[in-house]
């Protein structure tokens, strides 16, 4: 089996520039990479698939934060036919689509792989668990103090639910990451949201 995380750091600093920085990266055993924008996305898509189940890493499968949706051009270029030639998927942010298919098609790969997020993937992981229950995940966290202290705050006040809780969950360093992965450990199968349901089907 692949060592999924010495790619993965070799990918990023790779995509960081510098000497050397060019050609492909070694990664004999990687079939695929999937391409997120932060280490909680990392954390909810690698949940999910263990909670279906499924072992990306012994798959073949390494999930590459980017550190945010402007690094996707360089990395589809690292990664898919002029790079490593791994087969690639992804996420993204409704609003950041553009982006992404214009940084694809620069790298020559397809569209295909890659699924929108409406909001982004913690407002997925929020709307597909429903606000009660994500409620009770954060008494079990010891968060429901913090998190109703956030809800009197004026500008959370006639806020939906959901945005209140997606603006929370990154007002604390490794709060993200965290519940990126309880969230989607706390799904049923049924309850997978589309496009990271979309997205583990393809790989």
């Amino acid at each position: 089996m692949a060592d999924m995380r010495a790619f993965r750091d070799a990918v990023i600093r790779r995509a960081a520039g510098g000497p050397g920085a060019t050609g492909p990266v070694p990664g004999d055993g990687v079939r695929a990479a999937v391409l997120v924008e932060g280490p909680s996305d990392v954390a909810a898509v690698e949940a999910l698939a263990a909670r279906q189940g499924r072992d990306l890493a012994a798959e073949g499968v390494c999930v590459v934060p980017m550190g945010g949706a402007m690094s996707v051009a360089r990395f589809a270029e690292l990664l898919g036919p002029a790079g490593s030639g791994v087969r690639l998927g992804g996420l993204c942010d409704a609003n950041e689509q553009g982006f992404y298919e214009r940084g694809l098609a620069r790298a020559g790969v397809p569209w295909e792989g890659f699924f929108v997020c409406r909001a982004d993937l913690e407002d997925e992981l929020v709307r597909a668990l429903g606000v009660p229950r994500v409620v009770e995940l954060l008494r079990e966290e010891g968060d429901l103090t913090a998190w109703e202290t956030f809800g009197r705050q004026p500008a959370q006040r006639g806020r939906p639910a959901e945005q209140r809780m997606r603006r929370f969950l990154g007002t604390k360093k490794g709060r993200k990451i965290r519940y990126g992965r309880l969230l989607a450990e706390a799904l049923e199968p049924e309850q997978a949201p589309a496009p990271l349901d979309g997205l583990l089907r393809y790989l």
